[in-house]
Formats: C-alpha cells, sequence, structure tokens
C-alpha cells in the first residue's frame, strides 16, 4: 500500500475533482451529430434534396441557428462549369417550421436558418432543409451519372456521422456506385455502399473532421433521364454564356465606335513631301514647334519651356546660368519686344525687370509649377484647335458606351464576385501595357507611315493583353468553381475595351491640315538639324555654319530633341581650319556653366538636361492609399454538383 502515500492520494482526488469538468467540457463541444440526405432523382433530372442535420449546439457559435452554403456551379461531363438553379422549399427544426432567409455568397446561396430574435436551447437540434435543384445529372454515351457532394467540404463542425440515400424514378435499377471521403480532392473510400433496385445507400464508416465530407456516385441507366431538350440546351447556353456574350459584344461595339469615328475625324490630313529646311516653317517659335510636333506639350510642358528660356537667351533678353542642381534665368537690361511669342512673354514677366533671377531648384518648386500652367495656358489659349484637335468628345463618347458595356456585364452576365475581382487583372494590365505600346509607337522611326505606326501599338497592345490574360487565367483556375479555361473570353474581352480606349484616347486626336502641312515642315528641320556635315553643305542654298546660326536653330534643336546631334556638328565645325581662331575661341554670352569634355558636350548636355532640371523641381502629390467563401473543386472528395458547406449563427 506504499504507492497510495499523500501524494498519490492528492493526485486521485486531483482527477476525481477535474471529472466533472472534463465531462462537461466534452458535452460542450458543438458539432454535427448526424448528417443525412435523401435525394430523389425526377425524370426530367431535377433533384429534390432533404437534408436532415442534427447538431449539438452550445450557444458558442450555434446561438440562434445553422447555415447551410449551397454552390451554384457543377462541372459537366466534359469540365465545363455550367450553373445550376436552386430553390429553397421548406425548412423545419426539430418537427416544426423554422423561418429562415437567404443571401448571396461568392460562388452561391446561403440559407440561415433561424430568427435573429430567438436563441436556440443548449444541446441536439434537428434541421431539415428541403430544395430543389437542377442540371446536376452528367450526361454521358452509354450511361447517365449523378455524382454529389452530399455534406459539402466546408462545414466548420466535424460531423460524427453522414449518409445518404440516392432515389431513382419507379422502374430504374442504380448501376454502379463509388464513395469518396475526407477533404477536397481525397480519394479515401472510408464508406460502405449498398444498392437496391431503384435506391443506393451511401454511409461514411467514420467521423469526419472539419473540411472534410462525403461524395457520392450513382450511375443512372440511359433513358431513364429524359435528356434536355434542345430548348433547354439553348436556354442554359445562354445563361452559361451571358456574361461572355455582353463582353465580346461590348468589345465588337467599342471597336466599331473608335474605327468608323477614326476613320471620320481621327486620320492625319495630307501633310506634303517632308524637304530638308534650316528654319521654322511659318516662322513658328520653338515652344509652338514642339506643342504641333507633339500634337500637344510633350514631356509636361517643360521642354518647350526650357527652348524658350534658350530662344530668349540666345536674342540677349536672358542670361543662363548652370549650377549643378539648379539653373537661373537672369534678365537682361534689353527692352522687352512686343512682338515676342505669349510663352516667351510669360517668361519674361515671371522672371521680372533688369537684374532679377528666376532660379529653378527645388525650393522655388511651386513657383515654378506656376510659372508652367501660365506659359501652357498662354500658348494653348491662342492655338488650341488651330494646330491640332484632340476630338475629346469622340473619346468621352467611347469611354461612356465602354462604361454601359461593363455595367451590363457586372448587371446581366452572371458573374460570380470572385470573377468581378479578377476582371480587374486584364483591366489594369491593359491600361499599362496599352501606355507602353503607345510610348513605344511614338518612338518609332518617324519615316514610317501612319498605318505602321498603328499596326504596332496594336500589335504590341494586344500582345500585353495576351501575356496578361495568361496571368489572370492562372489566377482563376485557382478558384476551381469558377473554371477558369472557360472565362479566357471573358477576360481577354474585359482587357481589350479597356485597351481600346487607351490606344484611341492618343490616336483619336489630328492635325488640322494646317497643322499637316506644319508638321512636314516641323520634320524636315529636325532632318536638317540631324545630317551630317558633308550632307548639309550639298543642299542647295543651305546656310553655312557659324555660331549665329548655330545659336539661332539650337532652341528648335531642344523642341524637338535633337540638341546633341546640333551641338556635336557645331563642335566639328569649331574643329575644321575653315572657322578660324575667332570661332575655335567661342563662348557664347549667354551662358555660362562649368562643364568638362568639348563644346557639344558641355551646350548639349546643359540644353538637354534643362527640362529634366525644371521638371524635378515640381512638388510631389501626395499620393493616396486604398485596401476579400465558398469553393469546392473538381476530384474526389468534394467534386460534382452539391456540396458547399456552413456554420452556426
Amino acid at each position: 500500500m506504499r504507492w497510495f502515500s499523500g501524494r498519490g492520494l492528492a493526485g486521485v482526488l486531483a482527477v476525481i475533482l477535474c471529472l466533472p469538468l472534463l465531462t462537461r467540457t466534452a458535452a460542450a463541444e458543438e458539432y454535427i451529430r448526424a448528417y443525412h440526405s435523401d435525394i430523389e432523382i425526377a425524370t426530367d433530372g431535377q433533384l429534390t434534396v432533404a437534408e436532415t442535420i442534427t447538431v449539438n449546439a452550445e450557444g458558442e457559435n450555434i446561438r440562434r441557428g445553422i447555415f447551410r452554403d449551397f454552390p451554384l456551379t457543377m462541372q459537366d461531363a466534359d469540365g465545363r462549369t455550367v450553373r445550376v438553379d436552386f430553390e429553397m422549399l421548406s425548412l423545419t427544426r426539430d418537427g416544426e417550421d423554422e423561418p429562415f432567409r437567404t443571401e448571396s455568397i461568392t460562388g452561391g446561396v446561403r440559407v440561415y436558418a433561424g430568427s435573429p430574435d430567438v436563441l436556440l436551447s443548449n444541446g441536439a437540434h434537428t434541421y431539415v432543409f428541403t430544395y430543389r435543384t437542377d442540371r446536376q445529372i452528367r450526361y454521358f454515351d452509354d450511361h447517365d451519372e449523378l455524382y454529389w457532394n452530399v455534406t459539402g467540404n466546408g462545414w466548420m463542425f466535424r460531423i460524427a456521422r453522414a449518409s445518404a440515400t440516392v432515389t431513382l424514378p419507379d422502374g430504374a435499377r442504380v448501376g454502379r456506385t463509388a464513395v469518396y471521403t475526407g477533404p477536397l480532392g481525397s480519394t479515401e473510400s472510408a464508406a460502405r455502399m449498398s444498392v437496391s433496385g431503384d435506391e443506393a445507400n451511401f454511409e461514411a464508416t467514420g467521423m469526419l473532421g472539419a473540411g472534410e465530407g462525403l461524395t457520392i456516385v450513382a450511375s443512372i441507366p440511359k433513358g431513364v433521364i429524359q435528356p434536355p431538350s434542345a430548348e433547354q440546351q439553348r436556354s442554359w447556353w445562354w445563361r452559361d454564356h451571358i456574361g461572355t456574350i455582353i463582353a465580346l459584344g461590348g468589345l465588337a461595339l467599342v471597336l466599331l465606335y473608335y474605327s468608323v469615328n477614326w476613320r471620320r475625324v481621327g486620320r492625319d490630313p495630307e501633310g506634303g513631301v517632308v524637304v530638308p529646311r534650316w528654319d521654322a516653317p511659318e516662322g513658328l517659335s520653338p515652344a509652338l514647334v514642339n506643342y504641333v510636333d507633339n500634337k500637344g506639350f510633350s514631356g509636361g510642358g517643360w521642354t518647350a519651356l526650357a527652348a524658350s528660356a534658350l530662344d530668349l537667351a540666345v536674342k540677349g533678353h536672358v542670361t543662363l546660368e548652370d549650377l549643378d542642381a539648379s539653373i537661373t534665368i537672369r534678365r537682361t537690361d534689353k527692352a522687352n519686344r512686343k512682338d515676342l511669342p505669349p510663352g516667351q512673354a510669360v517668361l519674361l514677366q515671371s522672371i521680372g525687370g533688369p537684374g532679377d533671377v528666376l532660379v529653378i531648384d527645388a525650393d522655388n518648386g511651386s513657383r515654378v509649377e506656376t510659372l508652367g500652367q501660365e506659359f501652357r495656358k498662354s500658348i494653348e489659349k491662342e492655338h488650341r484647335g488651330k494646330y491640332y484637335h484632340g476630338n475629346v468628345g469622340y473619346i468621352v463618347g467611347g469611354v461612356a458606351l465602354s462604361v454601359a458595356a461593363i455595367l451590363a456585364l457586372l448587371v446581366f452576365g452572371n458573374l460570380e464576385p470572385d470573377m468581378m475581382g479578377i476582371l480587374l487583372v486584364p483591366a489594369v494590365s491593359a491600361v499599362i501595357f496599352g501606355v507602353l505600346a503607345v510610348s513605344f509607337g511614338k518612338r518609332l522611326r518617324r519615316g514610317r507611315s501612319l498605318l505602321s505606326k498603328i499596326v504596332s501599338i496594336i500589335f504590341l497592345g494586344f500582345v500585353g493583353l495576351v501575356a496578361l490574360s495568361v496571368m489572370a487565367g492562372a489566377i482563376v483556375a485557382m478558384f476551381a468553381e469558377l473554371g477558369g479555361r472557360d472565362h479566357w473570353p471573358l477576360l481577354v474581352a474585359v482587357g481589350g475595351i479597356v485597351l481600346a480606349n487607351v490606344m484611341f484616347f492618343f490616336l483619336m486626336g489630328a492635325p488640322t491640315p494646317l497643322g499637316a502641312k506644319l508638321s512636314a515642315g516641323i520634320e524636315g528641320l529636325r532632318t536638317y538639324l540631324t545630317l551630317a556635315e558633308k550632307d548639309r553643305m550639298n543642299m542647295a542654298g543651305a546656310p553655312t555654319m557659324s555660331p549665329t546660326h548655330f545659336e539661332k536653330l539650337l532652341p528648335y534643336a531642344v523642341a524637338l530633341g535633337v540638341e546633341k546631334p546640333w551641338s556635336r556638328a557645331f563642335e566639328t565645325w569649331l574643329a575644321t581650319a575653315a572657322a578660324g581662331a575667332a570661332a575655335a575661341a567661342y563662348q557664347p554670352g549667354w551662358y555660362s556653366g562649368a562643364y568638362g569634355g568639348g563644346f557639344g558636350d558641355r551646350i548639349g548636355g546643359f540644353s538637354s538636361s534643362m527640362a529634366s532640371t525644371i521638371a524635378s523641381t515640381i512638388p510631389t502629390p501626395k499620393a493616396s492609399s486604398s485596401s476579400s467563401g465558398f469553393s469546392s473543386g473538381g476530384g474526389s472528395s468534394g467534386g460534382g454538383g452539391g456540396g458547399g458547406g456552413g456554420g452556426g449563427w
């Protein structure tokens, strides 16, 4: 009896005292005591299902009742995701009618049993969910089949006992059967089956844990179930594909709208033959050359502003001082000419009187930003619509049509909430790839035809869209309920609608006849500025290179983005014997700065960096910030129709 010492006695007493607590804890578990499903199959293929679910409620998760999730899609015999109907017929608790409500959830419908105003008593409660659903039969060449996920794999409780009974129409005999248990995709068959005439019974031989389910398969002889009529198949086909039809139809309408209107107003008029020239057409200022050449300002207008500052410096109105991280524009005492271009007049006015300076650096970012706004406004006020038509009204019409198409898709397309989120992937990516494609198209060799540029832009845009759709398809494939491959046309259509708007935003605008004529002249000036010296010298009537000639065209070279080759050409001329000693010692009085290397690097480098220096001083806008079930998949356990899950509320 030494083992029954004081210490041993204390341990035994502790166990005895804890037994009621342990017993109470075990009894307080919320779980499904029994889950039985009676499935009756009608000759037209409709299923009437009565699910008898006995739960143990303890007021933790099951306070007012339980809910049952039911999916509204399944995969047919060909692996296509199809939509099914669902009609709740009745719901009882402990033999009495129970109030219920339904709500849409991702991939299906949720049925809440119980009332918000009534709390359940602790203990066992038996619910019977009775509903009708169609399109759950899978049709094969030699047999038909019910492949049915009895319990679903989404229950938050364990299921102590799970069983099902399938009843065929009178006179029919159940063929082969199969059963699967366990988590989603499991091929385990921990269950027993029996067949008696038109009835098949299935029962799991063990407990099903949370997230595990019972799935059954029953073969039905051909002829027992009436195959869907042609009219029914057409109705189902429209229901399954209405989203894709709306999306593709919307894409076709948007493309047709833009194509027709682009041919009406977006095509560039004939601009004439491009020949090299050594002056600006129609006496355009450097800022206007940039404006006409880019059908609006490039680089936010800062390139045009930099070219205007250089032109004022060459004319003697200002001097430019490069201080590495900043630029100082100093007003001289030269009188202000009344015939100055509007943008240059605004720039001089912003600097002030003789001796005043405008320092372009981060500390003066707000002042520079205001100057840029006034500069652009002054030029656009005088010249908007004169050289270029943006055709904004047509773009707004296309955007409105696109929004209407996408809204129709969201409202009438029977899309799952998951799919609505995935549609953002092709939409956002189409914007990115579209902008990149247009940017690349603008940089194409300028000698190419407009048609080749448009084809290149469209090709690059849709290559990006295809890449994007591959990514989107991979994402969709993760949602087995959505059947990724079935939604490829829809993804491409939505991305195509967005991509069309991005591309035609750039393509719809067109120069006026005057703008097209000036564009040809501007292209001739660009050609002249980038020609090799020997080719320039062979041009009949071309002026001889000199400091004056170089300075006169330097602002135009900046406006056209060719200041480096123009500066190198001048530097090459300075190095020749023909330039003479005086020219070799050339130093512009309107510019001072510390650049190493030759003159071309010094002046050309400063000119090319001037616009970026100005743009870098602008204050950066404050960024804004912003801030997801249900699924079943193909496979063994969890496959076929039915499924879902549930929990307490």
